[in-house]
Protein backbone atom coordinates (compact mmCIF):
# COMPACT_ATOMS: atom_id res chain seq x y z
CA UNK A 1 0.00 0.00 0.00
CA UNK A 2 1.30 3.44 -0.90
CA UNK A 3 1.65 6.27 2.04
CA UNK A 4 -0.79 9.04 2.10
CA UNK A 5 1.34 12.15 0.80
CA UNK A 6 1.99 14.47 3.22
CA UNK A 7 0.31 17.54 4.38
CA UNK A 8 -0.03 20.63 2.13
CA UNK A 9 -2.25 23.63 2.15
CA UNK A 10 -2.16 23.58 -1.82
CA UNK A 11 -0.09 22.60 -4.50
CA UNK A 12 2.15 25.47 -4.68
CA UNK A 13 3.41 24.65 -1.20
CA UNK A 14 5.68 22.53 0.19
CA UNK A 15 5.00 19.42 2.05
CA UNK A 16 4.75 19.91 5.82
CA UNK A 17 5.70 16.50 7.69
CA UNK A 18 6.46 18.02 10.91
CA UNK A 19 6.51 21.50 12.76
CA UNK A 20 10.04 22.03 11.61
CA UNK A 21 8.87 21.99 7.95
CA UNK A 22 6.83 25.12 8.62
CA UNK A 23 9.10 27.86 7.15
CA UNK A 24 7.30 30.04 10.18
CA UNK A 25 8.70 27.93 13.18
CA UNK A 26 12.29 27.87 10.71
CA UNK A 27 12.03 31.98 10.84
CA UNK A 28 11.12 32.26 14.71
CA UNK A 29 14.09 29.88 15.39
CA UNK A 30 16.14 32.60 13.44
CA UNK A 31 14.55 34.90 15.59
CA UNK A 32 15.69 32.81 18.64
CA UNK A 33 19.09 33.40 17.68
CA UNK A 34 18.76 36.47 17.21
CA UNK A 35 17.58 37.46 20.36
CA UNK A 36 20.64 35.38 21.94
CA UNK A 37 22.94 37.78 20.23
CA UNK A 38 21.10 40.62 21.68
CA UNK A 39 20.44 39.34 24.77
CA UNK A 40 24.56 38.16 24.84
CA UNK A 41 25.56 42.32 24.84
CA UNK A 42 23.37 43.54 27.68
CA UNK A 43 25.11 44.50 30.64
CA UNK A 44 25.83 41.89 33.12
CA UNK A 45 23.48 43.51 35.67
CA UNK A 46 20.81 42.90 33.11
CA UNK A 47 21.34 38.94 32.57
CA UNK A 48 19.01 38.03 35.20
CA UNK A 49 15.85 40.72 34.09
CA UNK A 50 15.62 42.07 30.24
CA UNK A 51 17.77 39.68 29.06
CA UNK A 52 16.38 36.59 30.50
CA UNK A 53 12.70 37.97 29.44
CA UNK A 54 14.07 38.31 25.92
CA UNK A 55 15.52 34.60 25.67
CA UNK A 56 12.29 33.03 27.40
CA UNK A 57 9.73 35.23 24.84
CA UNK A 58 11.60 34.32 21.33
CA UNK A 59 11.48 30.83 22.46
CA UNK A 60 8.25 30.73 23.40
CA UNK A 61 7.31 32.11 19.96
CA UNK A 62 8.83 29.05 18.25
CA UNK A 63 7.69 26.42 21.03
CA UNK A 64 3.66 27.74 20.59
CA UNK A 65 4.30 27.05 17.01
CA UNK A 66 5.41 23.69 17.38
CA UNK A 67 3.20 22.95 20.24
CA UNK A 68 0.27 24.25 18.28
CA UNK A 69 1.22 22.23 14.69
CA UNK A 70 1.25 18.86 17.35
CA UNK A 71 -2.86 19.76 18.78
CA UNK A 72 -5.34 17.78 16.98
CA UNK A 73 -7.62 20.60 15.69
CA UNK A 74 -7.60 23.61 13.90
CA UNK A 75 -9.04 25.50 16.59
CA UNK A 76 -6.36 24.47 19.30
CA UNK A 77 -3.55 25.16 16.59
CA UNK A 78 -5.03 28.66 15.99
CA UNK A 79 -5.30 29.50 19.86
CA UNK A 80 -1.09 28.33 20.08
CA UNK A 81 -0.39 30.81 16.80
CA UNK A 82 -2.13 33.50 19.36
CA UNK A 83 -0.17 33.36 21.77
CA UNK A 84 2.88 33.13 19.88
CA UNK A 85 2.12 36.13 18.04
CA UNK A 86 1.62 37.70 21.78
CA UNK A 87 5.28 36.33 22.50
CA UNK A 88 6.28 37.95 19.86
CA UNK A 89 5.01 41.11 20.80
CA UNK A 90 6.54 41.00 23.60
CA UNK A 91 9.75 40.27 22.37
CA UNK A 92 10.15 43.45 20.35
CA UNK A 93 8.66 45.49 23.39
CA UNK A 94 11.76 43.88 25.36
CA UNK A 95 14.13 45.33 22.33
CA UNK A 96 12.73 48.54 22.45
CA UNK A 97 13.24 48.80 25.88
CA UNK A 98 16.62 47.51 25.74
CA UNK A 99 17.54 50.46 23.06
CA UNK A 100 15.95 52.89 25.01
CA UNK A 101 17.88 52.15 28.30
CA UNK A 102 20.88 52.61 26.01
CA UNK A 103 21.57 48.80 26.07
CA UNK A 104 21.42 47.90 22.30
CA UNK A 105 22.28 50.24 19.50
CA UNK A 106 20.01 51.35 17.01
CA UNK A 107 20.57 49.81 14.15
CA UNK A 108 20.96 46.50 15.84
CA UNK A 109 17.39 47.01 16.76
CA UNK A 110 15.93 48.28 13.89
CA UNK A 111 18.09 45.27 12.11
CA UNK A 112 15.86 42.97 14.90
CA UNK A 113 12.38 44.66 14.44
CA UNK A 114 12.90 43.96 10.88
CA UNK A 115 13.02 40.26 11.34
CA UNK A 116 10.73 40.28 14.56
CA UNK A 117 8.04 42.27 11.94
CA UNK A 118 8.79 39.29 8.98
CA UNK A 119 8.16 36.89 11.54
CA UNK A 120 4.76 38.69 12.33
CA UNK A 121 3.81 38.63 8.83
CA UNK A 122 4.53 35.16 8.05
CA UNK A 123 2.16 34.14 11.43
CA UNK A 124 -0.73 35.93 10.25
CA UNK A 125 -0.53 34.42 6.81
CA UNK A 126 -0.23 31.30 8.62
CA UNK A 127 -3.50 32.54 11.08
CA UNK A 128 -5.61 33.21 7.98
CA UNK A 129 -4.75 29.90 6.13
CA UNK A 130 -5.91 27.87 8.52
CA UNK A 131 -9.19 30.24 9.21
CA UNK A 132 -10.05 29.64 5.67
CA UNK A 133 -9.45 25.57 6.36
CA UNK A 134 -11.34 26.14 9.69
CA UNK A 135 -13.84 27.91 7.89
CA UNK A 136 -14.98 25.29 5.73
CA UNK A 137 -14.58 22.30 7.94
CA UNK A 138 -13.03 22.30 11.53
CA UNK A 139 -11.66 18.70 11.28
CA UNK A 140 -7.92 18.19 12.09
CA UNK A 141 -5.47 20.57 11.20
CA UNK A 142 -4.48 19.95 7.51
CA UNK A 143 -0.69 20.73 9.19
CA UNK A 144 -1.52 18.04 12.09
CA UNK A 145 0.63 14.60 11.76
CA UNK A 146 -1.08 12.20 10.34
CA UNK A 147 -1.08 8.62 11.68
CA UNK A 148 1.65 6.33 10.15
CA UNK A 149 0.14 4.01 7.99
CA UNK A 150 1.91 1.58 9.36
CA UNK A 151 0.42 1.65 12.68
CA UNK A 152 -1.97 -0.45 14.37
CA UNK A 153 -5.20 0.06 13.66
CA UNK A 154 -7.67 0.68 16.56
CA UNK A 155 -10.38 -3.28 16.71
Amino acid sequence: MVPPPPHSLGPATNPVRCYRDLLVWQRAMDVVEATYRLAARLPPHERFELSSQLRRAAISIAANIAEGHGRASTKEFLWFLSVAKGSLMELETLAIAAERLGFAPGPDTEQFLHATAELSRMLAGLRRGLQRHRAASDGPSPLAPRPSPLAPRPS
